[in-house]
């Protein structure tokens, strides 16, 4: 059975498209390869062979998270190594 191939049209940033470019020359290949090997991937797991989420929401959870466990170790140690204010803004950037 032949094969028979079709044209995919996308439109992507300028800039990341050279980026991608510049590292997939690196790798030896081109978008057109890179694009077929994706989609056998998709294929081949029947979904993204990727994690998709939202790394500015979860680096926002973990960054909550560690504020907390902070506040929570000095106020039931009860230190002062952060007092006043602006020595725990400090130590917080």
């Amino acid at each position: 059975m032949e094969n028979i191939t079709s044209a995919i049209s996308v439109q992507v940033d300028s800039q990341d498209k050279e980026m991608a470019n510049d590292i997939l020359k690196s790798l030896g290949l081109n978008m057109s390869t890179y694009v077929n090997m994706a989609i056998k991937q998709l294929l081949y797991t029947n979904g993204l062979p990727f994690e998709v989420k939202n790394p500015s929401n979860n680096e926002t959870v973990n960054n909550r998270q560690d504020i907390n466990e902070i506040i929570k170790e000095k106020s039931t140690n009860n230190h002062s190594d952060y007092a006043p204010m602006p020595n725990l803004v400090e130590f917080l950037k």
